[in-house]
């Protein structure tokens, strides 16, 4: 991994003003050599102050370092959604890394590829990503000063899938291993924050055949309004799932608001849902600063 080694030793301290940024993989990224995709862009194309990130093809991490002040020595790496088409970046981005940092946690911004890869399930090549982005970040940890079995995953919406499919994951990975890879692929925790495509199409009742909940599932925090109607039911099985796995689990159905929020401001109380978040990674032990 000379290619992460040169990127380290040419960055000095990490800070919001000079931002880490390492490519997950060193050399050719696994199976994209017959993939067409275009230029990458970054805009906001619809207005909205929502900065959209289009035809990734080379995924990256970038570190937004808690301060010395604050830092606790949890890492949580963040997803962000669009359906796996695009990333949603800011609002669901750079704007929660910073949240993140003002709770004392190192948030690890994860820029995984889109769109969906023609003849291959949507969320492979993204799985591919994030479980490299948690061995990376694991391997990391002496010079991160982050705690190796406090490393989290968070996702919204495609992103919230993406973290329930790593979550569940057994560690096994579908690309060659390498060096990198021998640190654990499976995060110590998980936020879904209104994950999409949890619920079975073929049986309702069930979640996905990619998400199986088990008995050493990570605890894990759920956040959804009963509006957002075609993913809550996902979000529901995904708690049962884990309260018969007898994993720790909390779950939040707020009465109203709807999908893709965010960081925004809204006017419904499940625009509070990081005052939630917090409360429960505090009450899990997450919180607390290294010795």
């Amino acid at each position: 991994m000379k290619l992460f080694s040169s990127l380290l030793m040419a960055t000095t301290l990490l800070s919001h003003s000079e931002l880490l940024t390492l490519p997950l993989w060193d050399g050719e990224v696994p199976g994209e050599k017959d993939q067409k995709v275009g230029e990458e862009k970054a805009e906001d194309k619809n207005k909205d102050g929502i900065i959209r990130i289009s035809n990734v093809s080379t995924p990256t991490i970038t570190v937004y370092q808690a301060s010395a002040e604050k830092a606790n020595g949890a890492a949580v790496i963040v997803a962000p959604g669009g359906g796996y088409g695009i990333l949603a970046s800011s609002h669901e981005g750079t704007d929660v890394c910073e949240w993140l940092n003002d709770l004392g946690v190192t948030a690890i911004l994860l820029k995984y590829r889109v769109p969906r890869r023609k003849n291959l399930e949507k969320h492979h090549a993204p799985m591919q990503d994030a479980q490299r982005a948690v061995s990376l970040v694991r391997s990391k940890a002496a010079e991160w000063k982050i705690d190796p079995k406090r490393i989290g995953f968070m996702g919204f919406s495609a992103g919230g899938h993406l973290t329930a499919t790593v979550l569940t994951s057994d560690g096994s990975v579908s690309f060659p291993k390498e060096e990198i890879d021998k640190h654990s692929a499976i995060p110590d925790f998980g936020l879904l924050i209104y994950p999409a495509y949890l619920k079975s199409e073929k049986n309702p009742n069930e979640l996905v055949p990619e998400v199986s909940v088990d008995e050493k599932t990570p605890a894990s925090f759920v956040v959804i309004a009963h509006g957002d109607s075609r993913f809550v039911e996902g979000a529901a099985l995904y708690y049962l799932a884990m309260q018969r796995a007898k994993r720790q689990c909390e779950l939040h159905i707020y009465g109203k608001g709807g999908h893709g929020y965010g960081m925004k401001e809204i006017p419904e109380r499940v625009g509070e849902w990081t005052t939630q978040a917090a409360g429960w990674m505090k009450e899990m032990g997450l919180l607390k600063r290294s010795q």
